[in-house]
């Protein structure tokens, strides 16, 4: 009676359940459009975002990034330079801004010594002996690294003109080409020729040399990155000869994790008890262990030791193992206690989970929609990182006059704050600096476009965060459709309706893209003040900071939270067509009036899940380790890991590869799960089982229904 009245008094506060309705058979037809202020918002947002890409499209130029750019402003690699893609510097040691004022005055965009294309990097040590100040410049210089405007056979200037000009390098040193760039090979560096020393204007000694190169603040980082091509170009020779057989290693991941998911209908009441069972048998152990390890160390107290540092010493006094042990004890005795009164509903839950493989049995092309999932994505993706890139390209050349050789003439008095146009530029203008020259800095920032890109650019990520949300709600709305049209189908299969699926993206995108929208925009809120959070975090340093620390958690169990409501409020718009709003108000009141079965089917739906993930992302990468790793062995030539530079690789690919792809499967899987149980709930205050209010339950779930409730229940139809 006591229980009786418990739970009428629930009832109440988390609203009356649902009446019966002898009309209602699953999704309504007769709908209509929701949230629509939200869904104008979201196709205005649409339309903006689309604005922003053509205008990146528009004034940016991605060449900007993926090719470097001469003295000049010329791009190598394409147009006039198309065979010269590598840019080879003059000086590299003036990129250094710790020993340059001109490249600190420019802000380390461009090097102030001349820069030009070139077919390939320098790969040997080169030096002007002095006495190649008397020669013909056709005899000393390398036309492939001079100026092209350059004719070396036909130039009225001597050597020393065209060193103090920097119209030909008078030293370089074997570069290897990073992002396009010819920059020292630090290899090299321990081999550099004793003539060195004697050449004027190079450092003294060797060590020095290697000091401003790798010290430089303008190329230190990228110096200590060159090795990384290296490696870079060994990965991609790896992927290029192990690449069928990592698609043979996902596909393998593919198959388990269907078969997996087909046999959950015949073995999910042996895995789930198993896997309960495995918890207690391990939280048995560890008690075990802890009494072992509280027995061993009784006569050594946490007085003893005192305040140290170094944990490992906690773990050997008596009360840091009889904590452990009380934990554990406690842990064991609730799942003990859970076990023995809620069994019943862990067996619906079990049944709801084998009735959930029957559903995708029916509509095996609902394991395929992640597919769909996934290419929406990727065209999310696809266009935030393209507009970002053009945003960020956007802007005309600058070009400023710089002095390449300060210590000449009155060169000292050019500081690279003054504009110039390459085209017009004439060094008589300036006649004493005989090293004057126009050379490309950076790109415009003061148009009122380019003064906006901070604003586009934010504007660019929070469009993509909503556009990435309302893909997954479109998804799990979709599938929620499709699902709770096979729970309401009276005789099952006979009543479900042609292409559910297709019927529920089209119910989805027809009517509800204003609520799908208003869920995804509260969650995208949600992750940008995270990531606010996170940003403020970076820059302050404030990572120990208590109060930084508690936001962080906070924000992050309320986005979990928001991404469970939506999910359920998304089923009930699926199921009933109502606004987001009274659907989540909806959703919520009856997992409330069911808060214990909606606990425990999460938690047995989390553990067998978890455990199918496991499995498939577990064996299929210790098949890949052994497989990679030489272990295993092919008959003939077809394949040997000896040729692999870094067999680790392959293996992290397809191990990353099977857990997305399981992933995949099994989010299809979870979705049914929470449509068919909230169905399920429906289903219960609906009817009572009676020839008049029959259940739309299989005679499975009716079976174990009836057993707990200790009442026999009717159902026509047939299943």
């Amino acid at each position: 009676m006591g229980k009786k009245q418990d739970e009428e008094n629930l009832d109440s506060k988390y609203g009356d359940p649902a009446q019966f309705d002898p009309t209602f058979k699953g999704p309504i037809h007769n709908r209509g459009c929701t949230d629509i202020i939200c869904c104008i918002l979201f196709l205005v947002v649409i339309l903006g975002y689309i604005a922003v890409g053509i205008l990146a499209w528009l004034f940016g130029d991605p060449r900007h990034v993926l090719y470097p750019r001469n003295s000049t402003g010329a791009y190598c690699g394409i147009g006039p330079n198309e065979n010269r893609p590598h840019l080879f510097y003059f000086d590299v040691l003036k990129c250094a801004m710790s020993i340059n004022a001109m490249a600190q005055a420019l802000n380390g965009f461009q090097c102030p010594t001349t820069q030009v294309c070139v077919e390939r990097c320098p790969s040997d040590f080169y030096a002007l002996n002095p006495t190649a100040y008397f020669l013909k410049p056709e005899n000393v210089f390398n036309a492939s690294l001079c100026v092209p405007s350059l004719d070396l056979a036909n130039t009225e200037l001597n050597v020393k003109d065209i060193v103090d000009k920097e119209l030909c390098p008078f030293f370089y040193m074997p570069t290897t080409s990073v992002l396009g760039r010819c920059l020292p090979d630090i290899t090299a560096l321990g081999r550099i020729p004793s003539y060195f020393s004697d050449v004027p204007g190079l450092p003294s000694s060797v060590n020095e040399t290697a000091s401003s190169i790798l010290n430089g603040t303008g190329t230190g980082d990228i110096v200590n990155g060159f090795s990384a091509r290296d490696i870079g170009v060994r990965i991609f020779e790896d992927f290029a000869s192990s690449w069928p057989w990592i698609l043979v290693g996902l596909l393998i991941a593919m198959m388990v994790s269907l078969l997996f998911l087909l046999l959950l209908r015949f073995t999910a009441p042996i895995m789930v008890w198993v896997l309960i069972i495995g918890v207690l048998v391990a939280g048995a152990y560890g008690i075990w262990h802890c009494y072992w390890e509280y027995d061993n160390f009784k006569h050594i107290t946490i007085s003893d030791v005192g305040f140290t540092t170094n944990f490992k010493t906690y773990l050997e006094v008596q009360e840091t193992w009889l904590a452990f042990l009380i934990i554990i004890s406690v842990v064991e005795g609730i799942l003990l206690l859970t076990l023995i009164f809620l069994r019943n509903r862990i067996r619906i839950a079990i049944a709801l989970i084998q009735e959930s493989n029957k559903a995708i049995c029916h509509m095996m092309s609902s394991l395929l929609y992640p597919l769909v999932t996934f290419v929406l994505l990727l065209v999310c993706v696809a266009y935030w990182s393209t507009t970002a890139l053009y945003l960020a390209t956007s802007g005309d050349p600058v070009y400023k006059v710089v002095a390449l050789n300060s210590s000449l003439g009155d060169c000292g008095s050019i500081n690279g704050t003054v504009n110039c146009d390459p085209e017009n530029f004439s060094p008589t203008d300036y006649p004493d600096c005989p090293s004057v020259s126009c050379i490309f800095i950076k790109y415009n920032e003061e148009g009122l476009f380019q003064r906006n890109l901070f604003n586009l650019q934010i504007f660019n990520a929070v469009a993509f965060l909503w556009c990435a949300n309302f893909v997954i709600a479109l998804g799990q709305c979709t599938m929620a459709g499709a699902f709770a049209s096979y729970y309401w189908a009276f005789n099952k299969p006979d009543d479900i309706p042609m292409f559910p699926l297709c019927g529920g993206f089209i119910r989805s995108l027809r009517y509800h893209v204003g609520s799908l929208a208003f869920g995804s925009l509260i969650l995208t809120l949600v992750q940008i003040i995270r990531i606010i959070l996170e940003y403020i975090e970076k820059r302050t340093r404030s990572s120990h900071n208590p109060i930084m620390r508690c936001l962080k958690c906070c924000f992050w169990c309320l986005e979990k939270c928001i991404k469970f409501l939506n999910r359920n409020a998304y089923i009930m718009i699926a199921i009933y067509g109502k606004n987001f709003c009274v659907s989540a108000k909806n959703a919520y009141m009856l997992l409330m009036r069911n808060i214990i079965r909606v606990v425990v089917l999460d938690k047995v739906t989390d553990l067998l899940l978890f455990f199918g993930k496991l499995l498939v992302v577990g064996g299929v990468g210790v098949l890949s380790f052994f497989f990679f790793s030489g272990r295993i062995l092919l008959p003939g030539s077809t394949f040997r890991s000896e040729t692999l530079n870094y067999y680790w690789m392959p293996i992290i690919t397809v191990v990353f590869g099977s857990y997305l792809i399981a992933h995949g499967f099994f989010s299809v899987y979870n979705m049914c799960v929470d449509t068919l149980f909230l169905c399920f709930l429906e289903d219960l205050e609906r009817n009572d089982g009676s020839l008049e209010k029959p259940y739309f339950m299989s005679k499975n779930l009716m079976k174990i229904l009836n057993k707990s409730n200790k009442a026999p229940k009717q159902r026509r139809g047939k299943d």
